[in-house]
């Protein structure tokens, strides 16, 4: 199984951007159940369209609905919300209810179901429970090591994901009630407050100030970046790449793409040459990091080296040290400003007195299209180049022309218009015919459900009204 580079999408833009710079699949929160409720998460329309947008380029979309869910939201959002996203071709959910994993295997059965970190899988036994419940892949919980991953891998049939780069908790695999205790926002309900990410003072049973001088974040652990424990991370069975930050620009989401793409392209096509180039490294770190970087828990257990305890960006802050522009500015040029397009070849027939004709094809797509009349040239007759020129302005549509061949007589002449309509006509026939298997029905919610949920609101009234 081919390895997956997984990008996060808190907005359309950083969507876009991830798949430019070589994301394989992406996952995004929308409008409700997500666990970062202060993201830039899109609407409904902007979700389905995106859908159609990673399918027109071979790739993925996850939708995370991992918050915990009350019984309300359960019995009476959650069915509305996900329908159209089901329907329009959503490649999974990613969940943390147990009752939400139950509810989206009755409901579509066909679409896959990823068990979040934050269900805190620990070991083979607790996999194997959600392989049987209808999981199709597994996060497991981000304290474990290589070996725990590899037998989780070896006892079960699920596709295992693992995050790479980004953001720890300093909780155990997210489970965290810091936030709720002392700011009043739940983390398990996309609402965290981030305390651990503030200053405090620990001492010791003798009220002693414990740690070095200048150490005033004890909670806070650095970002975690593994691109030069790639090899091991795919001999161990992850087959899913996962990079955190739905929070982060679109410049960041973009860079550690890129660099994580090239490197995982590197270790597949030639393991015996896999080196991390130092000027990698300092792209990934001038990026984004919180006191540098440690590798996670891949092989170690805990240890001071993996907190972020002086915070170096706040220093750099107050020096006013400014950021990598270049660096930035290349990022936007080549994956923000550029968008990726999938290749498609033409071939194009104008003879004097027959349709103009354009046919294209994508893969195991084929389609045609027809526009006017051509006519002799009165003048000038239309050059190949000239007519190249037109057809491969190819602007907002998802496509590109790789290849383009055109039969026509030295002497005839159609309006750029009919060209256009060309265009137009074969990228509209492909987006269609490239999308339309991804299309789904989904079934009206079982019967015993409605008359459970109608007795549950006929309850509730009752009890209102007596109150």
């Amino acid at each position: 199984m081919k390895t997956e580079l997984l990008a996060p999408a808190g907005s359309m833009e950083a969507l876009k951007a991830a798949v430019s710079a070589g994301a394989d699949a992406v996952y995004l929160g929308g409008a409700a159940f997500g666990a970062r409720a202060y993201a830039k998460n899109l609407d409904e329309q902007e979700i389905l369209s995106a859908i159609d947008y990673v399918h027109l380029r071979n790739r993925k979309l996850y939708l995370t609905v991992n918050t915990l869910l009350k019984e309300e939201e359960l019995e009476e959002k959650l069915y509305p919300y996900l329908r159209p996203y089901y329907e329009q071709g959503l490649d999974a959910v990613i969940v943390q209810d147990m009752g939400v994993l139950k509810a989206v295997r009755s409901w579509f059965p066909d679409l896959d179901i990823h068990a979040s970190t934050q269900m805190t899988v620990t070991g083979s036994a607790g996999a194997r429970f959600l392989e049987s419940l209808g999981a199709t892949r597994v996060v497991p919980a981000r304290e474990l090591s290589f070996a725990e991953i590899q037998k989780i891998h070896r006892t079960t049939n699920l596709e295992i994901e693992c995050f790479v780069h980004g953001a720890l908790c300093y909780c155990y695999s997210g489970q965290c009630l810091f936030s709720s205790l002392i700011g009043g926002r739940s983390g398990n309900r996309g609402r965290c407050a981030q305390p651990c990410r503030l200053p405090y003072e620990a001492y010791d049973k003798d009220n002693h100030r414990m740690g070095e001088p200048g150490d005033r974040y004890p909670l806070s652990p650095k970002d975690m970046c593994t691109v030069e424990l790639l090899p091991e991370i795919v001999k161990s069975g992850i087959m899913s790449l996962k990079i955190e930050g739905r929070m982060k620009k679109p410049e960041y989401t973009a860079g550690v793409v890129s660099i994580y793409r090239k490197y995982l392209d590197l270790y597949e096509k030639k393991p015996s040459r896999f080196h991390v180039l130092p000027e990698d490294m300092k792209k990934l770190y001038e990026l984004y990091n919180r006191d540098g970087f440690n590798k996670s828990y891949y092989t170690v257990r805990n240890g001071r080296d993996m907190m972020a305890l002086k915070n170096e960006k706040e220093q750099e802050n107050k020096k006013k040290q400014r950021r990598n522009e270049q660096l930035f500015y290349e990022i936007q040029r080549d994956y923000i400003e550029t968008e990726a397009k999938e290749p498609i070849s033409g071939f194009l027939t104008l003879y004097p007195g027959q349709p103009a004709f354009l046919s294209a094809e994508s893969g195991k797509y084929s389609v045609t299209a027809e526009a006017g009349m051509v006519e002799p040239a009165k003048k000038q007759p239309l050059t190949e180049e000239r007519v190249k020129t037109q057809l491969e302005k190819t602007g907002e549509t998802p496509f590109y022309f790789k290849e383009l061949d055109v039969c026509m007589d030295d002497n005839c002449f159609v309006p750029m218009q009919t060209l256009n309509e060309l265009r137009r006509g074969v990228s509209d026939q492909l987006v269609k015919e490239m999308t339309e298997p991804y299309r789904r029905k989904a079934a009206e919610k079982p019967e015993q459900e409605q008359k459970h949920l109608e007795n549950r609101t006929r309850r509730t009234g009752q009890k209102r009204k007596w109150s």
